[in-house]
């Protein structure tokens, strides 16, 4: 007799705490504990829902948290799914090691980070590991923008935790609506979750995400036209040379 395949009930991750090996964020230590995001979830942890979008400037910790998070999940800090080997050279912090997941009973195991600095190397790895069961295609013959609309097309599918880190460096504005659409799909299923950072406020403005904006001040919820970057980019639109005097 065939088992019956068990069906996820629910999206994967529920929580993100400090685990039992974690270093106390109050003290002095070097990187990541010196960033104030990475101190305020091992002190105060976090809740995921279906969407979570982190937006802050270069430097202020958001991609260091879905690494970390990622990393906890079982996912390669150089992008992959669940249980991938690929890996170039060791830069990753510990945060990973130090996190202890609440996962949600019946869900789905099954994750996929894509983080736009390696995909690359993810795309050479994809490729020796030789014929699957799911063809693939050549994603090095794509351009960069149509190779991450690929990844999206062909592994963002099914139950599960989907962590992008800046996906939007390859996509356009029509790629990051694309994105956005995917996403959107996935979380409706109730079967899988999203964890993005982003610079782009196209894709911060997924429709019922919850907003972190991550800065000195640590972490902080934050609505979509409340956001630094929103109001940047507004101002800069409506007269590109009040910022572009000051370059020249």
């Amino acid at each position: 007799m065939t088992p019956r395949r068990r069906t996820p009930t629910a999206y994967p991750v529920r929580r993100v705490d400090a685990g039992a090996g974690a270093p106390s964020p109050d003290g002095t230590a070097p990187w990541p504990l010196d960033v104030p995001a990475v101190r305020q979830l091992l002190r105060e942890g976090l809740d995921l829902g279906a969407l979570m979008v982190l937006v802050g400037e270069n430097g202020s910790g958001k991609s260091t948290l879905v690494e970390g998070i990622a990393m906890a999940y079982g996912l390669s800090c150089e992008g992959g799914s669940t249980f991938g080997q690929h890996s170039s050279r060791a830069s990753e912090s510990p945060l990973g090691q130090w996190l202890r997941l609440t996962r949600n009973p019946g869900s789905s195991r099954w994750g996929f980070f894509l983080r736009a600095e390696t995909m690359h190397g993810y795309y050479t790895y994809a490729e020796s590991l030789g014929p699957t069961p799911r063809p693939e295609p050549v994603y090095h013959e794509l351009s960069h923008g149509e190779s991450f609309l690929a990844v999206l097309q062909n592994r963002f599918d099914g139950p599960g935790l989907y962590v992008l880190d800046e996906p939007e460096s390859a996509l356009s504005f029509s790629g990051c609506l694309a994105l956005v659409a995917v996403l959107l799909d996935l979380a409706r299923s109730g079967t899988a979750q999203a964890l993005v950072a982003t610079h782009s406020p196209v894709v911060a403005a997924l429709p019922g995400a919850r907003i972190l904006e991550v800065g000195p001040w640590g972490l902080r919820e934050s609505a979509w036209e409340e956001l630094e970057v929103v109001g940047h980019w507004r101002q800069f639109l409506d007269a590109p040379q009040r910022y572009l005097r000051h370059l020249t």
